[in-house]
């Protein structure tokens, strides 16, 4: 551990050592080389050749796949030093690791072609890995919704009590949210194309002179580097770069993990206050410095922080996106290198703490039945009405009596700190006629809660389960919670 420089809390605390890698120097830089072999073999199977001779032989090309992995940095660097450039100076170095090949690699290219297509490849490998995560947290939460799908809990609109729900239910609320990002990331994963080899401005100018303007082989160079590198095409037209938009609905993808995540974790906050579900807690683990009693729900608060990073984060490439001028501009580099490593770092590390905290979530029931009891007398008046209706009542004078007593019980809680005394107080009134025990029949919450548990049932096996079972080399994910 470095200790007298800043490190990035994203690599020290939260994000995979398997999402730090994609975003790795040894993962550009032998991206770079991989591109730049897959530029020869295509410039090579085109028959580019000069006096009749070819330029680029197989011994060239297997010299430059030999060294793919084994990049000296050492030398990159001190070019880098002198000219400035970072593309340069790995073609300089690449060079000198293979002398055979030195005069073709990065033939007819800008440094676009491998800056911009590696970028492609890398966030197309990293939401591969966000992909694999979320569909794990939709796994956990299915087999949590399923497991209470019909245990009875009070739910709330406006943080107030309102009619019963159950368990399961609930979590099918943050389950759709995350089958809304899946579904998201799916599309725009496959739709990403590379930039292909256009050129400075696009216009293949280089290539037009390289294949003496031969149209049929240039309309096939950037097909034939696309399918090397395992994509389908490139992107039909560009300036120097590809569209930054590109990183817009990227980081876009990641923003809405993070706010599905973020509101889940604001609900599992909310519910530890109330001491009905609780996020996992250690046996050492110390919840205050100060309050040793306490059991402070950080992992859910740290997903809460982490989204809001990037939420606000998905900004950066939609205004770089926005200020590009004509062809391209050098504005996006530095701002791009930040926003988008550290966008995929950080949710990585959402979704690694999700898949820790509903793995271990701990659902106090005899606490939520408690709550519920409490409330519920309210929200079974309704029956009572309607019962005391049929059975000759006039409903506008039942209606006006329970509103009175329903003040009276609620006065007798908020102003009194009593029990909700609303059955004794209906009990012991003459519009009603009813006694404790008929009154307490109407006391069972399974009665309330609606198609609830039916409801799960139906989303799981309609729309959750067969996304798992078409994800299912994926399921197994163990989260590392360093800290």
């Amino acid at each position: 551990m470095n200790t007298d420089t800043y490190t990035s809390p994203l690599s020290e605390r939260y994000a995979s050592k398997e999402m730090q890698y994609i975003f790795s120097q040894d993962k550009k830089f032998s991206t770079w080389r991989k591109l730049w072999i897959a530029l020869a073999e295509t410039e090579k199977e085109l028959g580019l050749s000069s006096d009749g001779k070819p330029v680029i032989t197989d011994e060239m090309i297997e010299e430059m796949k030999a060294h793919v992995s084994d990049i000296n940095y050492d030398v990159a660097r001190a070019r880098e030093k002198e000219v400035r450039h970072d593309v340069m100076s790995h073609v300089f170095a690449y060079g000198k690791q293979c002398p055979k090949a030195a005069g073709i690699i990065h033939l007819g290219a800008t440094s676009c072609y491998v800056g911009d297509n590696t970028d492609i490849i890398i966030m197309r490998e990293a939401l591969e890995l966000v992909k694999k995560k979320l569909v794990n947290v939709i796994n956990v939460l299915a087999d949590f919704a399923d497991a209470h799908k019909d245990e009875p809990t009070l739910a709330f609109t406006h943080f107030q009590p309102a009619q019963p729900t159950t368990v399961g239910k609930r979590a099918t609320l943050w389950i759709n949210e995350f089958m809304i990002d899946l579904e998201d990331l799916e599309y725009v994963s496959a739709s990403l194309k590379l930039l292909g080899c256009k050129g400075t401005t696009g216009t293949q100018a280089s290539f037009k002179e390289l294949f003496n303007d031969d149209s049929e082989k240039l309309d096939r160079i950037d097909d034939m580097i696309a399918s090397k590198m395992g994509f389908d095409g490139c992107v039909p037209v560009s300036g120097q770069t590809y569209s930054r938009k590109t990183d817009t609905r990227v980081m876009n993808v990641l923003a809405g993990i993070a706010a599905s995540a973020h509101k889940m974790s604001n609900d599992i906050r909310l519910l530890q206050h109330l001491k009905e579900i609780e996020e996992p807690f250690e046996k050492d683990q110390i919840g205050s410095s100060a309050m040793a009693y306490k059991r402070n729900p950080m992992r859910s608060e740290r997903i809460a922080s982490l989204s809001r990073y990037v939420m606000i984060d998905a900004l950066n490439p939609a205004i770089t996106s926005a200020t590009q001028w004509f062809e391209r501009t050098l504005d996006d580099s530095a701002n791009k290198r930040l926003s988008v490593a550290e966008g995929f770092l950080a949710t990585d590390g959402i979704l690694d703490l999700c898949i820790n905290v509903t793995n271990g979530l701990v659902v106090n029931s005899k606490v939520i039945r408690k709550h519920l009891l409490a409330e519920l007398p309210f929200m079974v008046t309704e029956n009572i009405m309607m019962d005391a209706v049929k059975a000759g009542g006039n409903r506008q004078e039942l209606h006006e009596s329970i509103r009175k007593l329903s003040m009276e019980a609620g006065a007798h809680v908020k102003r009194d700190g009593a029990d909700n005394d609303l059955l004794e107080l209906i009990a012991g009134s003459d519009d009603f006629n009813l006694t404790m025990d008929e009154l307490n029949a109407y006391m069972v919450p399974e009665d309330y809660t609606g198609r609830s548990a039916y409801q799960v049932e139906k989303y799981l096996k309609e729309h959750v389960r067969p996304v798992i079972d078409a994800n299912r080399e994926l399921i197994g994910v163990d989260a590392d919670i360093r800290v």
